[in-house]
């Protein structure tokens, strides 16, 4: 079938804003939309940029803009997005970050409010012989938040950063959650500045255009309510004022 790609351009040597551009190629229903790009750059248009490494959903670096929703290229079917031959497929970068070319785009920010969270375990507890047991019931509260590739899909879904460009988003948060949920970490007052703030978790609207746009089924919304319901557990418990995130 013939699809014709709609694709996103920008060269920031040449272009002094965004411009749309068309291609037309040959695929079969079953075939990626990375294959559709693949083709582009290989036998089209050797100057279009865009990122991609594995091709099987585990790096999650070919994330971009379908048809206005955010999410993997490589997983991406051709019948998913498109139901006749000719059809149109819009594609564009993420949004919330700088675009370097094309489909490419700055995520130096995005990992920044990443980092913040200290996104690693936090324990000055003495080291046990062989390693930190933990149950699987206490497993199972944080398992699915392991599962995040930082494709930056949730993040460019959000509306929330179009309005407030510090905060941190719903990567980032859930991967603070990821943490103070592991029952073997202690590290939840080294975050709690950064997740008990406006630009934490309080500035979470609850879209959950995040949760929606997850390649890994995350259920980011879901975590990021969740690291709420702990900072106001351990405010109450402190006798201290609880946000109810009202301001």
């Amino acid at each position: 079938m013939k699809l014709i790609l709609k694709i996103k351009r920008f060269n920031p040597e040449t272009d002094k804003k965004q411009r749309f551009q068309e291609y037309t190629v040959d695929v079969a229903p079953t075939d990626r939309l990375l294959d559709a790009l693949i083709q582009i750059k290989q036998f089209q248009d050797g100057t279009l940029g865009f990122r991609k490494s594995c091709a099987h959903g585990v790096c999650g670096s070919d994330a971009v803009r379908i048809n206005g929703k955010d999410g993997l290229a490589c997983k991406t079917l051709v019948q998913d997005v498109a139901d006749a031959d000719g059809a149109v497929v819009e594609i564009e970068p993420l949004q919330h970050m700088p675009v370097q070319r094309d489909l490419i785009v700055d995520q130096a920010g995005f990992f920044d409010k990443y980092r913040a969270v200290q996104p690693f375990l936090i324990n000055t507890d003495p080291k046990p012989e062989k390693e930190r047991l933990q149950s699987r019931q206490e497993r199972s509260e944080f398992d699915d938040a392991t599962n995040c590739i930082l494709c930056a899909s949730c993040y460019s879904a959000c509306p929330v950063p179009g309005e407030n460009e510090r905060f941190m988003g719903p990567a980032a948060l859930t991967q603070g959650y990821r943490f103070i949920a592991d029952s073997r970490d202690k590290g939840f007052t080294d975050r709690l500045p950064r997740l008990d703030s406006p630009d934490g978790a309080w500035g979470c609207e609850n879209h959950f255009e995040c949760t929606r746009a997850c390649p890994r089924s995350i259920k980011i919304t879901k975590r990021i309510n969740q690291t709420k319901r702990k900072i106001q557990d351990y405010r109450k418990n402190r006798g201290e004022s609880v946000n109810d995130g009202s301001d």
